[in-house]
């Protein structure tokens, strides 16, 4: 099934698309179905309460990573693409005062956050590791109606019924060049003499216009280049969490700026630059604020940090080139998506900033003007060298290691663009049999390195 680029770009807020952008999705869902006309236990009264209970990841790195905060945000009305930090945090008072949501058609719901978010910490639902259940329940204490949700990664949100079903949670018309391989992908560039965001943009004139596409690849960019901006000019303070990690991006630019035409600063000093973009992003993630997932808000840094190092460090470049950068690293996350997952607590950190270090090659090499075999050879050198990734955060906050692995992460797909770009494409491992190794070794990995904070440095560095 197609995936747009702005189902693999989405504005949201930090620290994780799949425990924050999701878990709120999945509480407005809920709300809606409540209005709607899904069916109600029988026999039960009206709905008087609502009760969470988060699953699997969501259980065990859920505080870190705000979740139960997402969940009540999203029961109160807040959605990820146009959230207002005042609001929230008045809304937020409000409910810590009165213990009862208030949401259009529907009755007072009695919900007090301190007891009735429940954190599971025994196994994992079985469709995804990522997963919740809302209950409303009637005066009495019986269950009106529930749903299980599963939050899939990238702030893709599926019930347990679409999870079965097969469904992608992307849905439309269907689109004149439809490829699921990058096999497909190179064959339908050729017989059609397009890029890869040749392709892609045709693809997304199924869905909208030029116009509106046009406006929002353009939103994207400048979303994304407004973190890091407030990322590089963000006092140095200490993030939120208890860890006590402390803001660097800003920092190390003020140093990059004052060595600048001296004869301190070596050529290496621009994977510094690269490194800061992408830190800038990530620090402003871990805080709580906007960011794009790319293709999640834990890999969030590595897109735009390659997007802003071609800009103001490569001679030529340019913002009209921005567009086919994003749909070219959009055709690359779709097929990762479709073929293997987005999803640290599914697969691990390969997942995440593996692809999107995959994303960010393809998106460098298209603009620096390779052929669509160079790009996809770019993508694969990226994920394969992320291959075995585990996802260990720190106290389940997305900080140790992924804000400096979002930095690496940016510099490798900027070698691997350009170790791509000295050949022809041709090459001995394809990009589709890399995304399939990547699923065997997340569906391989055991489940203390999967995004539970029970392996790895997560265990290994004291979190206080």
């Amino acid at each position: 099934m197609f995936q747009s680029v702005f189902d693999i770009f989405k504005i949201g807020i930090g620290p994780s698309s799949s425990h924050t952008m999701g878990p709120m999705v999945a509480a407005l869902r809920f709300l809606d179905a409540l209005r709607g006309d899904a069916e109600p236990v029988p026999g039960a009264g009206p709905p008087a309460r609502l009760v969470v209970r988060l699953h699997g990841s969501l259980g065990f790195t859920g505080k870190g990573h705000a979740t139960d905060r997402a969940v009540t945000l999203g029961l109160l009305g807040f959605r990820p693409d146009t959230f207002e930090a005042d609001r929230a945090a008045a809304a937020l008072a409000r409910l810590g005062e009165a213990r009862v949501i208030e949401s259009q058609g529907l009755p007072p719901l009695a919900f007090d956050h301190a007891t009735d978010i429940v954190f599971d910490y025994g196994p994992a639902l079985p469709g995804h590791a990522n997963g919740l259940v809302i209950e409303a329940l009637d005066a009495r204490g019986q269950r009106h109606l529930a749903e299980t949700y599963y939050s899939i990664g990238g702030g893709f949100v599926l019930t347990e019924r679409e999870l079965a079903d097969g469904r992608s949670g992307v849905a439309g018309p269907a689109v004149p060049h439809p490829f699921a391989t990058a096999v497909e992908m190179l064959a339908a560039c050729r017989a059609n003499g397009r890029s890869i965001a040749g392709l892609q943009r045709e693809n997304e004139r199924a869905h909208r216009d030029d116009k509106a596409l046009d406006e929002g690849l353009a939103r994207l960019w400048q979303t994304m280049a407004g973190t890091i901006d407030r990322g590089l000019s963000a006092a140095p303070a200490t993030l939120p969490g208890g860890l006590g990690v402390r803001r660097r991006a800003r920092a190390v630019i003020e140093r990059l700026e004052a060595e600048r035409g001296s004869n301190t600063a070596g050529p290496h000093t621009i994977n510094d630059w690269i490194m800061a973009y992408a830190m800038a992003v990530n620090e402003e993630n871990a805080a709580g604020h906007q960011v794009v997932t790319a293709p999640t808000n834990g890999a969030a840094g590595v897109v735009p940090a390659v997007v802003r190092y071609w800009l103001d460090h490569v001679p030529g470049a340019g913002p009209a080139g921005v567009g086919d950068f994003l749909l070219t690293a959009a055709a690359i996350g779709g097929l990762i998506k479709r073929n293997a997952s987005i999803s640290g607590a599914e697969v691990g950190c390969q997942g995440e900033v593996g692809s999107a270090a995959a994303m960010a090659a393809a998106g460098l090499a298209a603009v620096l003007g390779g052929t669509p075999e160079q790009v996809e050879n770019a993508a694969e050198i990226a994920l394969e060298h992320h291959l075995g990734m585990t996802c260990d955060p720190v106290a389940g906050l997305v900080q140790v290691p992924c804000i400096e692995r979002n930095g690496l992460g940016a510099v490798k797909a900027v070698a691997a663009a350009s170790l791509a770009l000295r050949g022809d494409g041709s090459h001995l491992v394809s990009l589709d049999a890399c995304i399939e190794t990547m699923r065997q070794t997340g569906r391989d990995m055991n489940e203390r390195y999967k995004e539970t904070s029970q392996g790895g440095l997560a265990v290994n560095v004291p979190a206080c």
